[in-house]
C-alpha cells in the first residue's frame, strides 16, 4: 500500500510539473512541428519483444499511446505519456498441450524530459507507474509498479501545417508485481511509430 501511494505521489508531482509547464512562454526552435501553442501531440502504435526472464514464456507485445510534449527551454520538452500493452503469452510451454500462458495486460502512465541533440533528433527519458489490468489471471499480488523507459529517436515533418512522424527505440521495464517471483518484471525492447499534430 505505501508503494502505491509513493508510485500515485510520483505520477501526480509529474502532472503538476507537465501543466505547470504549459504556461512557459518559451517555444521551441523548431517550429515546422510544434502547434501555435508549442505544445506537440502525437498518437502512436508501441511494439516490442520481451527480454530478460520474460522472454521465455511472452512472444511479443502490441499496444497504442497517446503523448504531449510541452516546451519548457529550446530543444527541451516535458513529456506525457499514457497507453495500453498487451505482452502476449506462450501457448504450450514446455511442449505441454494446454500450458498456456495468461497475457499481461499494462496501462503505463509515465512523465519525463525530451532532448533534442541535433534538429530531429531526441533522447528522451520518461518515468511512472505501470497499472496491471489482470492481476489475478497472471498471479500477482500487485497491480501497480513502477516504470521506467529510456528511448532514442527522430521526429520529422510531413506536412506544411506543422504534422509530424515520430519513430522511437526504447527499453521499457518495471519493479516487480509479484513479491515472491523475481521475473515478474515486465521488460521489453520497443518501438513507437506515431503521427503527430
Amino acid at each position: 500500500m505505501k508503494s502505491t501511494l509513493k508510485i500515485a505521489t510520483l505520477v501526480l508531482a509529474f502532472a503538476g510539473l507537465s501543466f505547470a509547464a504549459e504556461a512557459q512562454t518559451t517555444t521551441s526552435t523548431s517550429t515546422s512541428t510544434t502547434t501555435k501553442s508549442g505544445i506537440r501531440y502525437s498518437i502512436g502504435v508501441d511494439a516490442g519483444i520481451p527480454v530478460g526472464g520474460l522472454k521465455d514464456t511472452y512472444k511479443w507485445n502490441l499496444g497504442g499511446s497517446v503523448q504531449a510534449d510541452i516546451p519548457v527551454a529550446s530543444q527541451l520538452f516535458v513529456t506525457v505519456n499514457a497507453g495500453y500493452n498487451n505482452i502476449f503469452g506462450k501457448k504450450d510451454v514446455a511442449g505441454i498441450a494446454g500450458n498456456d500462458v495468461a497475457d499481461i495486460k499494462l496501462l503505463p502512465v509515465k512523465a519525463g524530459l525530451k532532448y533534442f541533440v541535433v534538429p530531429n533528433f531526441y533522447v528522451q527519458g520518461e518515468a511512472g507507474a505501470a497499472f496491471l489490468l489482470n492481476s489475478k489471471d497472471t498471479y500477482n499480488d500487485k497491480a501497480v509498479a513502477f516504470v521506467y523507459a529510456p528511448q532514442i529517436g527522430v521526429q520529422f515533418p510531413v506536412s506544411a501545417s506543422g504534422n509530424f512522424i515520430d519513430a522511437g527505440v526504447r527499453y521499457e521495464a518495471t519493479t516487480k508485481f509479484n513479491s515472491a517471483y523475481e521475473n515478474s518484471k515486465p521488460s521489453f525492447l520497443g518501438v513507437r511509430v506515431a503521427y503527430g499534430f
